[in-house]
């Protein structure tokens, strides 16, 4: 077949030059996988099993990935095809296609380099949550102003703050490991889209491809791209809360803010003003993660509303986007970790800016109510009248406004300077608030150490589900000599 040189230059050799870099491995793989078991169940004899064997081997990926497409073939599929047949000849290389289709095939291939780019993306997940941790840990007693509304509100902690992320990230784990058990099916055997009359063992070139078990409906294993699309929102999901973490840091990273400082080796200067100490690092890490966010967002797009079947815009012209949203969810992802590990917070600042704004008029409100028998919504009024009428924790103007609200209101309150002293404290507010997720050290101290045993149980199942695909190599690797 002739092809058209515009239909080369535009399509054809994007698409290979895309295949050599993103699923040539797995091809191999699957060539090996299937030819064992065409051998193990008799539908190939061993003597060519044997023949074809050889000539995969003599396969070289390196000189592939060299190859300059020259439009005398389809695709990188009929590349290695051609190779195979230039090494045992046409009738033997012609039984490794028995019971197959390059529809399960490339859906094979597919799953096999998504399952590789989750668990990399939950790889820095992990590094991130145990840089917020880590973090975490060293500041359960430094108070800062939390903001609602971008305006001053109550007095918290930076490591309350950061377990908060924490938790999110702890669940974005969650979904990317479903993610990567919905995607690690085997969809080889499915061949076009309704299976074969060969007797074929799907479940054994699932354990030879590392996959948990075969898919299910052969018209389906061709057909779905949910899979796909469950990975792309477990990972939207993830970058849209990076995304606001970061904003935040570059907020604190302000000058006028002062909350955190970047080291001088994640930061630039300016070419015309030397004062300058730019955040570069946490602003590219914001930057990879809204592409990577609008990436996986295309995903959906290039789907929406195509026929339920075998078509072209879930394969050759979607992968490319589909690596490349999680090489930059990764890259965002990661980028935020080593920048948030080498970070370092204004203590001082912080529990300065905590003790001002009236950011501590809760607990007075809250006081009231304990120590005093008003209701929250009298005692919601008098704090309120402090915070209007006082511009500063003057003890005695503050009793007294105090005093007058409670009258005015029908009640008698007297609180003297040692109790308003506690009560109008950051430290307190802080302390008192025990409830369960709350801000106090000790609450704190206690979800550091859940967060972090959570974090291990995750690494080993990252590691344990990384072995199975290692262990499923080397036996494919063992069966492919044992034919």
């Amino acid at each position: 077949m002739t092809f058209s040189p515009d239909y080369v230059r535009l399509v054809l050799n994007e698409n290979f030059e895309d295949a050599k870099a993103l699923f040539l491995d797995p091809l191999l793989a699957i060539h090996d996988a299937h030819l064992v078991m065409l051998a193990e169940r008799g539908i190939v004899s061993r003597d060519d099993a044997r023949t074809i064997r050889d000539a995969l081997a003599r396969i070289d990926p390196i000189a592939v990935r060299q190859v300059t497409y020259d439009g005398t073939y389809e695709d990188l599929f009929n590349y290695v095809d051609r190779l195979v047949v230039d090494g045992c000849g046409p009738d033997a290389a012609g039984r490794l296609h028995t019971a197959r289709s390059r529809n399960d095939i490339d859906m094979t291939m597919y799953r096999m380099r998504l399952r590789e780019d989750v668990l990399r993306l939950i790889d820095a997940v992990a590094a991130l949550r145990e840089a917020v941790v880590d973090q975490a840990s060293k500041h359960r007693e430094t108070i800062f102003a939390a903001h609602t509304h971008a305006q001053p509100a109550q007095p918290t902690t930076v490591a309350h703050y950061l377990l908060a992320m924490a938790e999110q990230l702890e669940r974005d784990t969650i979904r990317l490991f479903s993610a990567y058990e919905t995607t690690n099916r085997n969809p080889l055997g499915a061949c076009a889209i309704t299976g074969t009359g060969f007797p074929i063992d799907r479940d054994r070139t699932s354990v030879l491809l590392g996959f948990s078990g075969p898919t299910g409906n052969t018209y389906g294993s061709i057909a779905t791209v949910d899979y796909l699309l469950e990975s792309a929102a477990a990972a939207g999901i993830l970058l849209a809360g990076v995304g606001r973490f970061i904003q935040d840091l570059l907020l604190w990273s302000t000058r006028e803010v002062g909350y955190v400082r970047l080291p001088d080796a994640l930061v630039q200067a300016s070419s015309i003003m030397p004062q300058k100490r730019n955040p570069v690092a946490l602003e590219h890490a914001r930057a990879l993660a809204s592409k990577a966010l609008a990436e996986s967002g295309a995903i959906a797009q290039t789907v929406h509303n195509t026929p339920f079947g075998d078509i072209v815009d879930t394969e050759d012209d979607l992968q490319p986007l589909v690596a490349v949203a999680f090489r930059d969810a990764t890259r965002a992802v990661a980028l935020a970790a080593v920048t948030l590990d080498e970070a370092t917070f204004d203590v001082d600042r912080m529990r300065t800016q905590a003790g001002e704004s009236w950011v501590t008029i809760t607990e007075l409100a809250d006081t009231l109510v304990r120590d005093h028998g008003l209701s929250f919504r009298s005692a919601h009024a008098i704090a309120g009248a402090v915070a209007r009428t006082c511009r500063s924790a003057d003890l005695s103007q503050v009793a007294d406004v105090i005093a007058r609200a409670a009258r005015d209101a029908g009640h008698t309150v007297d609180i003297g300077p040692d109790v308003l002293t506690r009560v109008l404290s950051p430290d307190h507010f802080v302390a008192v608030r025990r409830t369960h997720g709350g801000p106090a050290p000790d609450v704190t101290a206690r979800a550091i150490e859940r967060s972090r045993d959570l974090l291990a149980t995750d690494r080993t199942r990252l590691s344990e589900l990384r072995r199975a695909i290692e262990d499923a190599d080397g036996t494919r690797r063992k069966a492919v000599r044992e034919i």
